[in-house]
């Protein structure tokens, strides 16, 4: 029995070591390692890589455990990895494929197509692909999702040279600059001044100077210039105001200046022939008061036009779209009023001197035969712009804010504010015929002042963008001051709103606000004084700059997203609710 139990112990021994010993032979060794040539960047990773399988048992070698370690790398793309035969081994590694050089700060990177960085431009050859200037990496893909590339502008390639052509043939057509293929791009005068303006200090009057510079170019616009080729020949901007002073000199007329629906006779108008322009819009109102269809409108317009192509000229286009357009463009300038919520477009009685300077002097329609010659023409400044004075009270002014913020406190509900607060938040389009016509950022200020005015009877609300002679907002708060002030017997609160998303919160927004709040507090006796901050969302930085404030100065800078800001709101809460 002892004999045979040694005899089975010894084929069991050979069974499982015989194998064991014949696979640490070299026969198994890798001796042999393919890389292929598709990696560039991964060159001394994938070396190292190799100089350590070398005369490692091909047998206990993990492919897929190789294959993972590689696609870790932020570089790789995809990884193969395969055993061919005894002793050799084949390693595949494809990149990611270089779609944008990413220029940030003093750095420049390489971006895969969702816009990821992945390496540094000394780390590729470079490659004929395009740059993008941002901020940060979250900016970047901001760029990417909403500039796709799938379309052709007419004299441009496909792809990113129809893309630009788009992003700034308006800028070119008003005259802030001028690009050709192949030529270096040139910047006008007002184009530098439009660039100063945005990028001045926080205590600048740089809200006002964009108005000035952006009435500069509509007011000396021309619808047949060599970038549009159009039959129709006139300067819409001092034909409209042409036409809207002789509706308000008409008695029989109501004073409220144009109706929205008459907005497209102007659009559609062949010449500058003010007179034929303000009897047509006359008798139009005679036949059809302020009750005319869409449809309606859109036979006079395609008649206007001479035309009958309804899909060319569509509907849509010529009822809505253009309209909506048109009045973005005309407050821009600061000289127009909207009446009745949105209803009519009129002078503004505040810009009265600049308003009779540019009837006085762009009423003749100037033609141009090339494209550089009407660039040139409406990239110069005209001074007179920039220095005319308007003979305005300041208390007038904001009696004429605060009673129109009270109208319309009455005439929104919380709830429609609120929505249209989250659709700045989420980057939404409003669908409200009023507050649409608002740029995004004014629009930001007012809504913010409305729901604080509504619900906080008891405290002064002042907001401090610039209104016309409606009330209605216009342009954001000037620097140096405040978005909003709300006061009461105890308190001084400072209101900073913006849709800045990124870092840039802290940088340009905190340090402002923090200069604000120290010399409120060195001037002010009141027991509580802090800001208010509202975003869309906010930054980790910004969260970090409000501590240190809090930390370095012992003040109070509470930031809320939007939302959340919302939802803080109670009527006749008390706004110390925002320091918990």
């Amino acid at each position: 029995m002892g004999i045979r139990l040694l005899f089975l112990s010894g084929i069991i021994y050979l069974i499982y070591m015989l194998p064991q010993n014949f696979f640490r032979l070299d026969y198994f060794n890798i001796n042999k390692v393919n890389v292929t040539d598709n990696s560039k960047m991964l060159h001394d990773e994938l070396t190292k890589l190799t100089e350590k399988l070398y005369n490692k048992n091909s047998i206990y070698i993990d492919s897929n455990e190789i294959k993972e370690f590689i696609e870790k790398d932020i570089r790789v793309e995809s990884a193969k990895v395969e055993k061919n035969s005894l002793g050799e081994i084949t390693i595949d590694v494809k990149e990611k494929d270089l779609v944008y050089y990413a220029v940030i700060g003093k750095n420049i990177y390489l971006t895969d197509k969702d816009g990821k960085i992945f390496a540094y431009l000394n780390e590729k050859e470079v490659e004929g692909v395009p740059f993008i200037i941002a901020n940060s990496e979250e900016e970047i893909k901001e760029i990417i999702e909403n500039s796709p590339q799938n379309h052709q502008e007419a004299g441009f390639e496909k792809g990113w040279d129809s893309r630009f052509d788009t992003w700034y043939k308006l800028s070119k057509e008003f005259g802030f600059l001028y690009y050709e293929m192949d030529k270096p791009i040139e910047i006008s005068k007002t184009g530098h001044m439009l660039c100063d303006a945005y990028l001045e200090n926080e205590n600048s009057n740089s809200g006002e100077k964009i108005q000035k510079i952006f009435l500069n170019a509509l007011m000396k616009y021309n619808v047949d210039n060599p970038y549009r080729k159009n039959l129709n020949k006139s300067t819409p901007i001092p034909l409209l105001l042409n036409v809207l002073k002789k509706l308000k000199n008409d008695k029989e007329e109501n004073g409220a200046g144009i109706f929205r629906k008459e907005l497209p006779f102007l659009i559609c108008w062949k010449n500058n022939d003010s007179d034929e322009l303000y009897k047509y819009i006359k008798n139009f109102r005679k036949t059809y008061g302020y009750t005319a269809s869409n449809e309606v409108v859109y036979e006079r317009c395609l008649e206007l036009l001479e035309s009958e192509n309804e899909k060319r000229f569509k509907i849509k286009q010529i009822i809505q779209e253009s309209v909506d357009d048109l009045i973005r463009k005309l407050r821009i300038t600061g000289i127009f009023s909207l009446r009745g919520i949105g209803r009519f477009v009129d002078i503004n009685e505040l810009e009265k001197n600049k308003i009779e300077y540019i009837i006085k002097n762009y009423s003749k329609c100037k033609t141009y035969k090339t494209e550089y010659e009407f660039y040139k023409y409406m990239g110069e400044m005209d001074l007179n712009i920039i220095n005319i004075e308007e003979d305005i009270n300041y208390e007038t002014v904001e009696t004429i804010k605060i009673t129109a913020l009270k109208n319309f406190a009455v005439k929104y509900e919380n709830k429609e504010i609120i929505e249209e607060l989250e659709c700045l938040e989420k980057d939404k389009n409003s669908k409200d015929e009023f507050l649409k016509l608002i740029d995004n950022p004014t629009r930001l200020e007012f809504l913010t002042s409305l729901i604080l005015i509504k619900n906080y009877p008891d405290l002064f609300i002042k907001p401090n963008y610039s209104i016309d002679d409606e009330g209605n907002p216009t342009f954001t708060a000037k620097g140096g001051i405040a978005d909003i002030e709300v006061y009461d017997e105890k308190s001084d609160v400072l209101v900073e709103v913006t849709l800045i998303k990124n870092r840039q919160q802290s940088i340009i927004e905190i340090p402002a606000i923090t200069r604000h709040l120290v010399e409120l507090n060195e001037k002010s006796e009141k027991e509580n004084i802090f800001s208010i901050f509202v975003a869309p969302n906010i930054h980790e930085d910004t969260k970090y700059m409000c501590e240190f404030t809090k930390y370095h100065k012992n003040l109070d800078i509470k930031p809320y997203t939007i939302s959340n800001f919302a939802k803080k709101i109670k009527f006749e809460g008390s706004i110390l609710e925002f320091l918990n």
